[in-house]
């Protein structure tokens, strides 16, 4: 099996020369939770108290919001984090945007999204979720893209990070583990396989790798 990694220890490799946007890169994975668990809430309590939304209506958009991200990740690691953009310059941010964490899959400060990042995209799917859902139904909506996104991001760093037993969790950990040392152009969810069977990037062959996965 081709080795696809460089280190498959807990250690940071630096990437920028600058020691700001050095910082800027790493990250503790408790801190998308500090963010946005609270803006979650907001957006929950401004439905049901501030536009008074029924329950239902609440729920069904609440986990509307949450299917929308789980194809927002396939989409965003499939299509953005593995391209393969020209030149040296591209090979540089490839290398920034998704490359880093596959070489080094085991460090943990670099396993959750920055908030550099997840800030502006997060702008970004609130304006479109005013303009799809309207002013009034954005809301549930976006709590439920948010949830959606904090699932991953915390579904992300435990498979890298944590032992478990639960035989839901170890599928995902063996999924993802494929996907970093065996087919990496294929198994793209993280969260979820579902979007890999819709669109038929599951692998050709799993068993290769399931030396890979720790119990």
């Amino acid at each position: 099996m081709a080795k696809n990694f460089v280190s498959n220890k807990d250690e940071t490799v630096v990437m920028f020369k600058n020691p700001f946007l050095e910082k800027l890169s790493r990250i503790h994975w408790s801190v998308p939770l500090i963010l946005y668990v609270p803006v979650a809430f907001y957006f929950l309590y401004r439905a049901l108290f501030v536009l008074k939304l029924g329950i239902l209506s609440i729920i069904g958009l609440y986990f509307s919001g949450i299917a929308i991200w789980t194809l927002t990740e396939y989409v965003l690691h499939r299509f953005v984090f593995h391209a393969h953009f020209p030149g040296k310059l591209g090979a540089r941010i490839s290398f920034i945007v998704h490359g880093v964490h596959h070489d080094y899959p085991k460090d943990s400060k670099r396993l959750v999204m920055v908030p550099s990042i997840s800030i502006p995209l997060a702008v970004i799917f609130y304006t479109l979720f005013y303009f799809v859902f309207g002013p009034v139904y954005a809301s549930p909506a976006f709590a439920g893209l948010i949830t959606g996104y904090l699932i991953y991001d915390m579904t992300h760093y435990a498979i890298h990070h944590y032992n478990t037993k639960s035989p839901f969790w170890l599928s995902l950990k063996q999924h993802h583990a494929i996907h970093h040392y065996s087919e990496s152009d294929r198994g793209y969810g993280v969260s979820t396989k579902f979007w890999d069977h819709v669109f038929r990037t599951m692998f050709r062959k799993p068993k290769e790798a399931k030396q890979n996965v720790e119990a």
